[in-house]
């Protein structure tokens, strides 16, 4: 009778111990250690769109661009290899927050929702959501008044949706801004909106897409990288960005796909 009693008290304080020790690792609310997570598992899965310059791939078929690079030196310094994993923009908070990514790093606009939802880097690039138009009619739509009777594409979830919504202008989400290109290449929206690093780099003489060109400007905007709530990744990104800048290798790569000028240095 004593030995079941205290085989009892045993499995009592046992369970105690277990509650006890789930409650602590909640630490004020902030996840376990992401950068162990990480290291344990050896590759950091970096959540990504299709979208030169910042991430697309190569001849090769290897995920290359000034975001893709980036990810591939931190993953290095961490000693684990980048996974570039293509995602549904409009899922990537949900995405993260599952654990099937570890980070959003793709251009991504640092908006209220974005903020809001992850553990966001301090800003690294700054951008503008540009309306796209093809050439021959670009001038007709040279202030916000010409596009009210637009039908735009926009990315699912991107900022430039975001703009757009907020004008009460007509929108159909797309699943990339690619996607949305294409749309307006193709004649089956009038125009779109999308980040201006990638109408720099895709649009105009040149590229693929020599007959469509950029007009209006509807905001002014930042980028950064986003991890869960509470991630120590954050902190260690931040430092790495810093050492980057120091060591000229962030100016060396933004070159490489002539993003320069939008670099934030402050």
């Amino acid at each position: 009778m004593k030995k079941r009693v205290l085989s009892v008290l045993l499995c009592t304080a046992m369970a105690i111990s277990v509650l006890a020790g789930c409650g602590g690792s909640d630490n004020g609310g902030e996840s376990e250690s992401d950068k162990a997570y990480v290291e344990d598992k050896g590759t950091l899965v970096v959540g990504i769109t299709n979208f030169e310059p910042m991430d697309y791939k190569d001849e090769s078929g290897e995920w290359v661009g000034f975001d893709a690079d980036l990810a591939k030196a931190f993953a290095e310094s961490l000693g684990v290899e980048a996974e570039f994993v293509e995602i549904d923009w409009d899922n990537k908070i949900m995405e993260l927050d599952g654990k099937t990514i570890d980070c959003v790093w793709n251009g991504m606009t640092l908006t209220e929702e974005v903020t809001s939802s992850m553990d966001c880097t301090d800003a690294y690039l700054a951008n503008a959501q540009v309306v796209v138009v093809p050439a021959d009619v670009a001038d007709q739509y040279k202030d916000e008044a010409s596009l009210a009777d637009l039908n735009f594409a926009a990315e699912a979830g991107s900022a430039g949706e975001a703009e757009l919504e907020a004008r009460g202008l007509n929108v159909t989400p797309v699943t990339a801004q690619a996607d949305a290109l294409m749309e307006v290449a193709a004649g089956t929206s009038d125009a779109a909106v999308i980040d201006l690093l990638m109408a720099a780099a895709m649009i105009g003489e040149g590229t693929s897409y020599a007959d469509l060109t950029y007009t209006v400007h509807l905001n002014n905007e930042e980028y950064g990288v986003g991890f869960r709530q509470g991630s120590d990744l954050t902190a260690e990104l931040n430092d790495f960005f810093a050492a980057c800048y120091e060591d000229g290798t962030m100016q060396e790569i933004a070159e490489t796909y002539g993003v320069q000028a939008a670099l934030i240095t402050e």
